[in-house]
């Protein structure tokens, strides 16, 4: 795994070579508020370049889930036992609510009663829903990281390669191979060997990511100091030449400071990164606030840019949220700094590290957003550790503005524009007791959840009151009895009788303007008093008199 190469610096590298920029003819705006010249220069828009990737490992998997691997993959330390307190992989615990198969694991009840299920990797609609939520952000395309595929995981990791090119072509996103090499032997012969017999087939599929009218193809680990990336500057250089002879745009996921061929870079290596067509270089552990993003941003983004600009070589530096366990995130204010610095730095493209990694906790897919949403007794941090509430969804919307703010759809600003917390749920009394009164004057019962709901009663006692409860994602749920309210899906009348919240017990809570509140289900109908005149339905397309209720009153 990559965090194995997660060092911390002491010290940061001198300031820049002596490479200048060229001029531009639109200037950007700088941290003082000056203009500056400083602009991207280098091949067209394409699949990679004036766009937003992030990475995708798609490597989790549980028992049960009929995949060849048949283990809680990338979930535990031990792969063939259930995930717990005691058996745990990961930093992070994932959001499930919009997985329609999730697995049971070992770990207690989330702390909002429901159980501590996790997805796997391997089922279609898990990577159907990655692939959703990039379009719904627009996050342009996903490079999916491939290890070493010759061993036990092979199976595992050639079936998810084909569900992503479904899942990209579904929903019109672009996707390319990421060889991760680390550790990989064989490498020199083997990967141009899985290229050939495997993986250069998807590049017929119109999701396949091109630039400059070639098929992409990433290498991420070579020139790394360290024990698990020994090859040779020349071993290195002939992979590179090698792909580039199939047609190939390589891109090169190399090390932090590969322009000076220090710290986390061997010596010598610097005409082997020079042949690619593209440098990511990584960041992960290099950067923890915003203070260290303004001088990397000084001192090796800046360089490394008009390098590459000097070198024909698009650039495309790593973005991240931060580590989650750690507290780096600061509600979002660390991964705007560097969206911000590497747009003004004139970066060709952006690479987001990573969508889904609940290990290393530096992930932007769904998270659990506070402390209702984590196993009961587990230390996982949630996204409000801050004390800013942040709806599950936020760092795939700060994803998608930064993604537009690179592509110009946005000025450029030092100041993020993406709220923490949208939708329906802003207003609503979260933790609140409140009774609902419909338009008869009548108040919603929960019936004790003996039977459908109704709205016709002329007092309030135990069955009339509820808990509003933070459902995530700006959404809100209503308890009673310690049961939710569920909308049903609008397939027939509201109850309150489940133990959890799913989608189905999930309301937008809706101000009115006229001292009444609406409550919308999932299914984008609204919850309806029927006046009393028969059990509380989920079905109206409008709220009209009987889907309003006025609140403690």
């Amino acid at each position: 795994m990559k965090n194995k190469l997660h060092l911390l610096f002491a010290t940061l590298v001198a300031l820049s070579v002596g490479c200048s920029k060229k001029e531009a003819g639109t200037p950007l705006q700088s941290l003082d508020g000056k203009k500056t010249s400083i602009s991207a220069l280098g091949s067209p828009v394409g699949d990679v370049v004036g766009k937003v990737t992030v990475g995708y490992q798609g490597w989790f998997a549980a028992n049960g889930d009929g995949s060849p691997i048949n283990a809680w993959w990338h979930w535990t330390q031990n792969w063939g036992a259930s995930p717990s307190s005691t058996n745990n992989g990961i930093k992070s615990w994932p959001d499930v609510r919009d997985y329609s198969s999730t697995y049971q694991t070992a770990w207690a009840n989330l702390n909002n009663g429901s159980p501590a299920k996790l997805f796997s990797s391997f089922t279609d609609q898990t990577v159907n829903t990655h692939f959703l939520w990039m379009q719904q952000n627009g996050i342009d395309a996903a490079a999916l990281q491939r290890f070493n595929p010759n061993g036990t995981e092979g199976p595992v990791r050639d079936a998810i390669t084909a569900k992503v090119k479904t899942a990209a072509e579904t929903y019109g996103r672009k996707f390319y191979i990421m060889y991760d090499v680390s550790g990989w032997t064989n490498m020199q012969s083997e990967v141009k060997s899985d290229w050939t017999n495997k993986m250069s087939a998807y590049t017929s599929s119109s999701a396949y990511a091109r630039q400059n009218g070639k098929p992409v193809v990433c290498i991420w680990g070579f020139g790394f100091n360290d024990n698990n990336h020994t090859w040779s500057a020349a071993v290195c250089l002939d992979v590179i030449n090698w792909f580039k002879n199939q047609g190939c745009y390589v891109i090169g996921g190399v090390p932090t400071h590969w322009r000076t061929e220090s710290d986390d870079s061997r010596p010598g290596f610097l005409a082997t990164y020079s042949a690619l067509n593209m440098i990511s270089p990584w960041m992960v552990g290099r950067i923890g606030n915003v203070n260290d993003v303004d001088n990397f941003y000084t001192n090796v983004n800046t360089p490394d840019e008009a390098y590459c600009n000097n070198h024909g070589i698009d650039y495309q530096p790593c973005v991240l949220p931060g580590d989650l366990q750690e507290h780096q995130r600061a509600h979002g204010d660390f991964m705007w700094r560097q969206f911000y610095n590497m747009v003004r730095v004139g970066a060709q493209g952006i690479y987001i590290s990573m969508f889904d990694e609940y290990n290393e906790g530096n992930q932007i897919a769904k998270t659990a957003e506070s402390s209702g949403f984590i196993p009961a007794g587990s230390n996982f941090v949630t996204l409000d550790e801050d004390g800013v509430a942040c709806s599950a969804d936020y760092y795939l919307r700060l994803t998608g503005d930064g993604g537009k703010m690179l592509k110009g759809q946005i000025g450029l600003t030092a100041t993020r524009p993406t709220q923490p917390i949208v939708g329906g749920g802003t207003g609503a009394p979260i933790g609140q007791t409140i009774t609902l009164k419909s338009s008869n004057n009548l108040y919603v019962c929960s019936e004790n959840a003996t039977q459908a709901m109704n709205a016709n009663r002329t007092a309030v006692g135990p069955w009339e009151q509820f808990v509003v409860v933070n459902a995530g994602n700006g959404k809100i749920a209503l308890q009673n009895g310690g049961k939710y309210v569920s909308s049903e899906n609008g397939t027939q009348a509201i109850t309150c009788n489940r133990a959890a919240i799913g989608g189905w017990e999930q309301f937008d809570w809706i101000n009115n303007g006229d001292g009444t509140i609406s409550l919308k289900g999932n299914n984008g109908k609204f919850v309806s008093s029927e006046s009393g005149t028969q059990s509380m339905t989920c079905t109206h397309t409008t709220a009209g008199a009987t889907e309003k209720f006025r609140v403690n009153q």
